[in-house]
């Protein structure tokens, strides 16, 4: 995830940053030279503004058809019996706002709850998870995330996989029409932002890594971090005799094989986690135990003994043995700022000299490695199921202003103002025809603090660019949960990739977002209004010339005809 919750919300209305400080001309300077070639000379589009509502708008017809779908989702939080009414039966052939998306537009996706299937391999709150997903497809949302976690159903023995939870919640998603993205969750839940509940490794890779501590990620300290089994064992049959690369194709083997009825129609995406939060990246910037705090600097994980023996075979090959016993020792430590380091200084700091080059380049091409060797197996096992595969990149943005970008580079994207760190991973997802997965997109350069030159819509930008230029499919996803009109408007600008003015008649979107997530909060009466908005305009085309004003005023109708039953929705999520 991008950053500390409870700093986030403490900056939402924070200080702008400085005039000159980070400019769009600044900008320019700081992009990778691949970046600058592609950038539009057209000024980007910053005129967004947010508007009022008017109070007594007239009926629209089709939010009125959707008012007995959400009635009845709502309905079925009382309900003591399972048997489904006739009301329910029509539910599920009926259309809602914005299920129609020809002529273009971005569908939306709703993160379930983290705890969606419980430690005993069941839906958690099965009615309201019912009523709740009823809602979400009577307002246009086109389908749902999920994380299928390693540690739930692979947790008993090597190879025992009880799917027991996902049959059931994936089938209810069929019944009501609703698509899923499904997250293959290879990483502990706990320990990051919004986690909040705690879903360790199967208890056996637990076992093997109490045996062998080195297949922890390690720092230069000796913390282990055991969110996710270190990359420097990817091949090593360290796993009661399989390799970590070889479990996690088995365990998408064993859901392809499970699911296969479900592929391509319902199941539309797979997204293959490859490391802490589900992404692609090293656990360099771990809030548990207080370790870390936004916005430090984070630190290297190469000192477990596999990924030291892979540093000094880069060493010996490259001709200085010396560099191959350690990492940075001058690189401080995870709560520190660049200058306060001489490794990430921006004056002759060690990131800049021929050792921070061999040494960054060994341990970013580490992760793409790790990357390319998950993604070949997953392109095997779910090739011609229709399904598509993504990969979560996360949204590193603070200290995007200065020189070295060290959080960027200890969580092994190797992006400086010097050299462009994200081209090649989505250069690496294009080689197996995979989606770029981007958090971070409901951020604002001025939302953040200016001291730590944090800049989430230029690096946004960045990303938007390599993905064109390596004609890789973009997405996104907000980091933080918000739902205000202010963030909604941000994320509709830069999900339509305004900046792209320059391709005539190309209507290049990104191809789908999921909105963070479903909570109790989404279904209070004012957010879930704004939400219903923000859905129907995510699914028009970007050139429409419908205004905010005017969905608003269809939204806010749609809200008041069924606000009292959205908060009893509200309520039964919290029991």
């Amino acid at each position: 995830m991008a950053l500390n919750i409870s700093h986030q919300l403490g900056v939402l209305a924070g200080t702008p940053i400085k005039s000159g400080e980070m400019t769009d001309s600044s900008i320019l300077s700081v992009s990778p030279p691949s970046a600058r070639m592609m950038m539009s000379s057209k000024p980007m589009n910053r005129n967004y503004k947010s508007h009022g509502t008017d109070p007594s708008p007239p009926m629209s017809p089709v939010l009125g058809a959707t008012r007995a779908d959400l009635s009845v989702a709502c309905k079925a939080y009382a309900v003591e019996s399972g048997v489904e009414t006739i009301e329910e039966q029509r539910s599920y052939k009926e259309g809602g706002i914005g299920e129609k998306r020809e002529g273009g537009g971005v569908p939306v996706f709703v993160m379930m709850p983290l705890d969606s299937v419980t430690m005993g391999n069941t839906v958690n709150r099965r009615k309201a998870m019912k009523a709740s997903l009823q809602a979400l497809k009577s307002a246009g949302v086109e389908g749902i995330m999920i994380d299928v976690w390693w540690g739930l159903v692979e947790k008993e023995s090597p190879g025992t996989y009880n799917w027991g939870g996902y049959n059931e919640l994936l089938e209810m998603a069929k019944k009501l029409g609703l698509k899923v993205q499904a997250v293959m969750s290879f990483h502990q839940c706990g320990g990051n932002v919004g986690d909040s509940v705690t879903i360790p490794l199967p208890q056996w890779v637990i076992e093997e890594v109490d045996k062998d501590p080195e297949l922890a990620y390690t720092d230069q300290w000796g913390r282990r971090n055991h969110e996710y089994v270190s990359l420097g064992a990817d091949t090593l049959p360290v796993l009661k005799g399989r390799t970590p690369v070889q479990c996690y194709g088995d365990f998408m083997r064993a859901f392809r094989d499970n699911f296969k009825h479900l592929l391509g129609d319902t199941i539309v995406e797979i997204q293959v986690g490859m490391g802490p939060a589900g992404e692609l990246r090293y656990p360099s910037y771990p809030e548990q135990e207080g370790t870390w705090k936004f916005p430090g600097i984070g630190a290297f994980q190469c000192y477990d003994k596999y990924s030291l023996s892979s540093l000094k075979a880069a060493a010996e090959a490259y001709g200085k043995p010396e560099w191959g016993s350690t990492g940075p020792t001058d690189a401080g430590h995870y709560n520190n700022w660049p200058e306060d380091t001489q490794f990430f200084k921006k004056e002759d700091g060690g990131w800049n000299t021929e050792y921070g080059e061999f040494f960054l380049s060994w341990y970013s091409q580490m992760l793409l490695d790790h990357g390319e060797r998950i993604l070949s197996s997953a392109k095997s096992i779910f090739e011609s199921t229709g399904v598509k595969i993504s990969v979560k990149v996360a949204g590193i943005h603070w200290h995007y202003g200065t020189r070295s970008h060290a959080p960027e580079l200890t969580a092994g994207y190797y992006n400086t103002r010097f050299r462009d760190g994200y081209l090649p991973i989505a250069q690496m997802l294009a080689r197996h025809n995979a989606i770029f997965n981007f958090t971070c997109i409901e951020m604002r350069d001025h939302e953040q603090p200016q001291d730590a030159l944090c800049a989430p819509e230029k690096l946004v930008n960045q990303v938007a660019l390599a993905t064109l230029a390596a004609e890789v499919p973009l997405a996104g996803e907000n980091a933080l949960p918000r739902y205000d009109d202010y963030a909604h408007e941000q994320i509709l600008k830069a999900t339509a990739l305004s900046f792209d003015q320059n391709s005539e008649g190309e209507n290049r979107e990104m191809c789908a977002f999921t909105y963070l997530r479903m909570n109790p909060e989404l279904f209070q009466a004012n957010n879930w209004g704004k939400f219903v908005a923000f859905v129907k305009k995510m699914g028009e085309r970007r050139d429409s010339h419908r205004c905010w004003e005017e969905v608003e005023r269809e939204a806010e109708h749609f809200v008041h005809v069924t606000q009292p039953l959205v908060q009893e929705a509200a309520v039964a999520l919290t029991h």
